[in-house]
């Protein structure tokens, strides 16, 4: 779904320094993703706004639904927006998220993969959520959010930024990715590949003039 101000007499004011841009959100619908989102958008560039769930904004009690949230950031700013739903584990659905994205918005330019969380196989924080405890399901689902889905959201972003010899990508790690601790053990194993698999692909991918970088 395409959203769009109907006026958008901002689109290529003063301190627009993206417009024209397209930029992918991920984990979009609150939080920081959403910060993300709002940033963008307020530099110009059009935004697609991913989410897992369309209730997901509600659930953590930070607006109504994803749809909501993409139509808000569209009327502030002044730009097109794309609400995406998908599981980042699953490679046919990042191909589904990214090709909608460029079919409606344009090539992407800009990638901030922020999805992730410690978040259990069934939902919720993992319990226990150790380093010795934590059940093997909760290992799986907290490695395939945070470290696979940025592994096969990259590449498949990047694939396509190399054809044009040109892009943005930024990841999210954690400061849990810096020390050894005991509660989300996990959560912070996943976070530190995730930092060095960022340094990893911004070597791969600097004779490209894309640059990649992780905020933790």
């Amino acid at each position: 779904m395409t959203l769009s101000s109907k006026d958008t007499p901002m689109a290529h004011g003063p301190g627009r320094s993206l417009a024209g841009m397209t930029a992918l959100v991920t984990g979009a619908g609150r939080g920081l993703g959403r910060a993300f989102a709002e940033r963008l958008a307020g530099l110009g560039a059009h935004v697609a706004i991913h989410g897992m769930r369309e209730e997901g904004p509600a659930e953590y009690g930070e607006g109504t639904t994803l749809t909501a949230v993409a139509q808000e950031v569209a009327a502030h700013h002044g730009v097109r927006t794309l609400r995406l739903l998908g599981d980042l584990t699953r490679s046919d659905y990042i191909d589904r998220v990214v090709g909608e994205t460029e079919a409606m918005l344009g090539p992407i330019g800009i990638l901030v993969h922020n999805a992730g969380g410690d978040i259990a196989a069934e939902g919720g924080k993992p319990d226990p959520n150790d380093a010795v405890g934590i059940k093997i399901e909760d290992v799986r689902a907290v490695i395939d959010r945070n470290l696979i889905s940025t592994i096969l959201v990259c590449q498949a972003v990047a694939r396509r930024m190399m054809t044009r010899r040109a892009g943005r990508i930024v990841t999210i790690g954690s400061v849990a990715a810096f020390k050894g601790r005991t509660n989300g053990a996990i959560y912070a194993t996943a976070k530190a590949a995730v930092t060095h698999y960022t340094r990893c692909l911004a070597d791969q991918l600097r004779p490209y003039d894309i640059t990649v970088n992780c905020i933790a």
